[in-house]
């Protein structure tokens, strides 16, 4: 058992076949399962109004999600400001995540030690010091600390804030809640680049830092007045030297690896590297090592029996996916406008702007449907909408690509995610038990992350490699006798003889016709991309309905009891 739940009778045998004679596919509270005539419990209802606490905790989870982004199109500037190269300066994105994915899963043994309200404000108030401290940063080191120690901070904010909705809404209420939530986790990334590179030209780098602070005193002082913990969540300081020291340990060895592995994989040329041969390696022991140690520990640092729910299984592995699709739209949109159209990183951002509009109106339509209608059509119509949103990308992805069409692409993406992100998110607290709604929050972030990082390596190397596949296959093309190739530089030669001579042209105009295949090859390999992607969502449409049949509602244990 974790460390919030000592108190809570065993974990049945089979949550699974426990959950299906109470009706809900994915396991009940045990004491009740086993005693239904027990009374339930007495509901608990926050003092405030719900909504002012959940608009409260979503402005500090929308800054730390933010800040997994903000920085990515600044790092140049950072590392001439520095006198650090753009391959060190790409450490300051490294650190921030490796130490943001060690501590998400951290939140139910921190809140259990300092109840969650105060460690949800403890970490506002480490992020918001953090950022000042990054902003005044004289070097690369001394920076590097203070994004890990941001990064630790912020780690415990998303699911604390997550938990804080589900515990302070009425079940059937979850889903709007989780509508806002929604809109911070997938608004923030988008905005972030766009916001970053106003920042960065407008002022400097360190801006991007420093707008944290007013925000986390805004959302601290909210917090601090607005939020309660629930009775079943209780403060128990003598298990601060109660600590999973070695699972930490494997947990720090696993997501250390990835992330390394992950982030330099594609520059190091993956496996052919010794470098990342060994983070690879680290990875799998740390891996190995915290499922066996975790799985053996009465009270563990990450409660892997709640696996043992095959909904919660189920929906852990479909968020997963969920967040690896929204980062890696999030990066293959703007890097394709930037590299190939030529966009400054604030047009690329602004062509987003449409998409963030789409979820503002989406997100609480979504949110309204889960109370309406089962999570598993909701999560399978929005991953159909994911199959069809993806070969709509394919086909206008191309080097004629207006600014126009570019934003309505970024609508039709934006449109299918809330479907899928508050259904599969409500789906996860079915049949919980309320007690552990701080676990199935971090564990349903942090695997949203760790989807996030290896679905944006995965279509990065995949584009650089289809890409390749095809200049291979365009270069046949290219050669002398054939019909196009010769019309196409005739044509080149006699504009840039004319334009600069008899002696250029010719070369000028090959390596025109070079640069152009290499364009046409990598805007192929971003379609082919797209169409994988499409393919993956195929498969997701099937798994959304291995999800349980929930009735529109429902909302298990995962926080009160109204």
């Amino acid at each position: 058992m974790s460390a919030i739940d000592s108190t809570l009778p065993a974990l049945p045998a089979d949550p699974a076949s426990a959950g299906k004679r109470n009706g809900s596919g994915a396991g009940a509270p045990p004491a009740q399962m086993q005693n239904p005539n027990l009374a339930l419990p007495v509901a608990w209802k926050p003092r405030v109004n719900p909504w002012l606490i959940a608009m409260s905790v979503a402005l500090a989870a929308f800054m730390e999600v933010l800040d997994t982004s903000i920085a990515n199109v600044a790092l140049p500037h950072i590392g001439g400001a520095l006198g650090a190269s753009t391959d060190e300066a790409t450490w300051v994105l490294t650190s921030y995540l490796v130490s943001n994915a060690i501590v998400l899963p951290l939140g139910g043994w921190a809140s259990s030690v300092m109840g969650r309200r105060n460690f949800f404000v403890f970490c506002i108030t480490i992020f918001t010091v953090a950022s000042f401290l990054c902003g005044i940063a004289p070097s690369l080191p001394i920076l590097l600390l203070c994004r890990i120690l941001q990064g630790a901070g912020g780690g415990g904010m998303q699911p604390m804030a997550q938990a804080i909705m589900a515990d302070s809404f009425e079940p059937h209420k979850r889903g709007q809640a989780f509508a806002l939530y929604g809109l911070v986790a997938v608004l923030a990334p988008s905005i972030g680049p766009t916001l970053g590179g106003w920042i960065t030209d407008n002022f400097s780098w360190r801006w991007i830092f420093f707008i944290n602070i007013p925000v986390g005193i805004l959302a601290f002082i909210l917090v601090t007045r607005l939020v309660e913990d629930p009775p079943w969540i209780k403060a128990d300081r003598s298990r601060l030297f109660k600590m999973d020291y070695v699972g930490l340990g494997f947990l720090t060895l696993a997501m250390g690896g990835l992330q390394i592995m992950l982030d330099k994989g594609e520059e190091n040329d993956w496996f052919s590297s010794p470098f990342i041969c060994l983070f690879a390696t680290l990875f799998i022991i740390g891996i190995i090592g915290l499922f066996v140690w975790e799985w053996r520990q009465k009270e563990p640092l990450i409660n892997l029996r709640l696996f043992r729910y095959r909904n919660f299984a189920i929906c852990c592995f479909l968020m997963m996916l969920v967040g690896g699709v929204l980062n890696a739209n999030t990066v293959l949109q703007p890097q394709f406008t930037q590299q190939l159209l030529g966009y400054t990183a604030t047009t690329a951002g602004l062509a987003l702007t449409a998409g963030g509009v789409t979820l503002v109106f989406m997100m609480p339509l979504a949110g309204i449907a889960t109370g309406r209608i089962s999570a598993r059509y909701l999560a399978a119509f929005g991953f159909l909408m994911l199959v069809i949103t993806f070969r709509y990308a394919a086909i206008v992805t191309n080097l004629q690509m207006s600014f126009a069409e570019a934003s309505w692409l970024r609508v039709v993406q934006m449109f299918p995610l809330p479907f899928c992100f508050i259904s599969i998110t409500t789906a996860a607290y079915v049949g919980m038990p309320r007690e552990q709604s701080n676990q199935v929050a971090g564990l349903i972030n942090f695997v949203r992350n760790i989807g996030g990082s290896i679905l944006i390596a995965i279509t990065n190397a995949q584009v650089t490699s289809r890409a390749m596949w095809h200049e291979q296959h365009l270069q046949q093309a290219m050669l002398p006798g054939t019909i196009a190739f010769d019309q196409h530089k005739q044509a080149l030669t006699a504009a840039f003889n004319h334009a600069f001579g008899v002696a250029n042209g010719s070369a000028m105009a090959l390596g025109q016709i070079y640069n152009q295949m290499k364009d046409q090859a990598r805007t192929q390999g971003y379609q082919d991309v797209y169409m994988e992607l499409s393919y993956a969502s195929i498969v997701l449409v099937f798994l959304a309905f291995l999800l349980s049949k929930n009735k529109p509602g429902e909302g298990g244990g995962g926080g009160g009891v109204h």
